[in-house]
This record gives C-alpha cells, sequence and structure tokens, in this order.
C-alpha cells in the first residue's frame, strides 16, 4: 500500500486519476465523447446554422458566411407551403404503411417456426438472413433487372415484354415495396426471434400441463412477453423506412415523375440538383426531430412492464 501510495504521488494528477475511479472513466472516455462531438454534434449545429439562412453553394460564398443571407424562420415556413416536399411525405408514410406491417407479419411468422428445432435449420437460417446482408443498391439492381420487361417477373406470370412496370404510373411503387419487403423481413425475423428465444420456457410449459392450446400460449404469454422487443423492432424499421434511398435511385429514381420519390430521393434532388442547401437543412432537422418524438414515445412504451394476459 505504501508503495502504491509513494508511486501515485511521484506521478502528480496521474497518479490521483489512477486511484481515482471516476476520474479514470472520465479519461478513458473522452476520446470517444470527443468523437461523438466531431460527427454527431457539429453537424447538427452546422445543420441549424443552415436552416436559418438561404445559403447555397452556388452563390460563392464559404458556408461560414451564411449569416450574410441569415432567413430567420423563413426556411421553415417555407417547408410549410412545399406541396411537393408533403406530397414526398405522403409516398414515404404510404411504403412505410404497407411494408412494416407485411414485414412483421412474416418476420412472426417466421420466428414461429424457427423457434423450434428441424431438420435443415441452421441451411434455411442462412438463406433467409442473405437479403439483409445485401447492400441496398444492389438489392435495388436486382429487383430492376427483374421487373424489365422481358424479365424473369413478367415470364413467369405470363404477361407480355411490353408490360411495364419501373415505368407506369401505377406500378412503379410496388417494385419499391416489394424489394423493401424481400430485403428488410430477415431483420424482424431475426430480433422477433431473439425474442421469442427469450420468452420463459417454464411459463409455456405450465400453460401445456394446465391444457392451454398452443394459440392460447402465443396470444397470452409469447406476445406479451414480447412487448418490448415487438416495439422496438417497429421503431427501427420505421426510422429506417424514411431513410429508402438506395433501391429507389437505381430500379425508378424517383420516377416516372415523381411517383416513387420519398423524401430521402427528395431531399436528394434539392441538394444535388438544385443545391439548395439551406432548405435542404430546414427539411432536414424537422424531419429528424419529428423521427425522434416518434421514435422517443415507442420506446418509452416500450420501458413499460409486460404483463402477461389472463
Amino acid at each position: 500500500m505504501t508503495q502504491n501510495s509513494n508511486a501515485n504521488k511521484s506521478l502528480g494528477y496521474w497518479g490521483k486519476v489512477g486511484s481515482n475511479p471516476e476520474k479514470l472513466g472520465f479519461w478513458m472516455t473522452l476520446p470517444t465523447m470527443l468523437l461523438l462531438v466531431f460527427i454527431v454534434v457539429f453537424p447538427l449545429i452546422m445543420q441549424l446554422y443552415l436552416s436559418v439562412t438561404m445559403w447555397s453553394p452556388l452563390d460563392g460564398v464559404p458556408w461560414y458566411k451564411a449569416y450574410e443571407s441569415f432567413d430567420y424562420l423563413g426556411q421553415y415556413w417555407r417547408l410549410l407551403q412545399d406541396g411537393e416536399m408533403w406530397g414526398a411525405i405522403g409516398r414515404t408514410l404510404f411504403i412505410m404503411l404497407i411494408t412494416i406491417p407485411i414485414q412483421f407479419a412474416l418476420g412472426l411468422g417466421l420466428a414461429t417456426l424457427f423457434v423450434d428445432e428441424f431438420p435443415g435449420k441452421k441451411f434455411f437460417y442462412s438463406v433467409l438472413l442473405t437479403p439483409m446482408m445485401i447492400v441496398p443498391a444492389v438489392a435495388g439492381l436486382i429487383f430492376y433487372l427483374c421487373f424489365q420487361g422481358t424479365g424473369p417477373i413478367n415470364n413467369h406470370l405470363g404477361l407480355p415484354t411490353n408490360f411495364s412496370w419501373l415505368t407506369d404510373r401505377n406500378r412503379a411503387i410496388i417494385t419499391i415495396i416489394v424489394s423493401e419487403i424481400w430485403q428488410w423481413t430477415p431483420l424482424m425475423f431475426l430480433i422477433l426471434l431473439a425474442g421469442m428465444l427469450g420468452v420463459p420456457n417454464d411459463q409455456i410449459l405450465a400453460a401445456r400441463l394446465l391444457g392451454a392450446s398452443e394459440f392460447q400460449i402465443f396470444k397470452r404469454i409469447v406476445i406479451p412477453r414480447m412487448k418490448r422487443v415487438i416495439i422496438i423492432v417497429l421503431a427501427l424499421r420505421t426510422v429506417e423506412s424514411f431513410k429508402v434511398f438506395d433501391s429507389i435511385s437505381v430500379m425508378t429514381k424517383g420516377g416516372p415523375g415523381v411517383q416513387t420519390e420519398t423524401i430521402s430521393v427528395y431531399l436528394y434532388r434539392m441538394t444535388f440538383g438544385d443545391y439548395e442547401w439551406g432548405y435542404v437543412a430546414a427539411i432536414g432537422l424537422s424531419t429528424l426531430l419529428a423521427l425522434s418524438v416518434l421514435a422517443a414515445q415507442l420506446l418509452k412504451r416500450g420501458a413499460q412492464p409486460a404483463t402477461v394476459s389472463k
């Protein structure tokens, strides 16, 4: 003890840090905190700064002088009146409201099948997770080729080669929905399976001994116990659905017209097409705030203790 105390004194401040867990923890986490400030806080502050200006890189003025075109809340007022932006949000919500329930139903059904052992389980498990491992742009290219007039979709459905999917106003969005369901159902399946495996087995065995059917067990024990997992996976997919971009960019580029233009595609067009970066910052910040509130509410509900139905 005496030798350690003398060694700490000889090291001065750093010797005191070594003997104080709180100070040691602070210095150990400081590099990570600085990195988070650099990659999260600074861009967020910069986005907030640009959102109250009319700055564009085409102005020939550096971004740090964007205050010269200060516009107060003008950009936020503009987005409230922007029909194109609300149309993009509406199409995003349409895709989300169709794909997420289907992904959830398929993922829950597959998780129910895979919770028990059966021959070839590991093989089918690997196959089911494959779509999730594919880069979204590559997945978009796969479906772009599949939905061509001479592609396998038309061939298997017996449709003529001039039957258009990607260039038709009413059918183009179907291709995006199918692509999203195919690629992200495995994520639903994986998380729901993990939640299902965490349900206490003794409660299920007790229910079976009392004569409960498998449906009753699933409804009154499994689902209530998985409440937190279900809410978390739905919140995760809801936020991710607003970021769908790669597959649309490859398959339809937001067309025909703007029929498949989601909010992410719209922001890309405004950023690198019209170069209205102040306006884009306002839209991005508003979308981030709305999704953060939505996710916080969902996670708050998920934090409530689960109760088994009677």
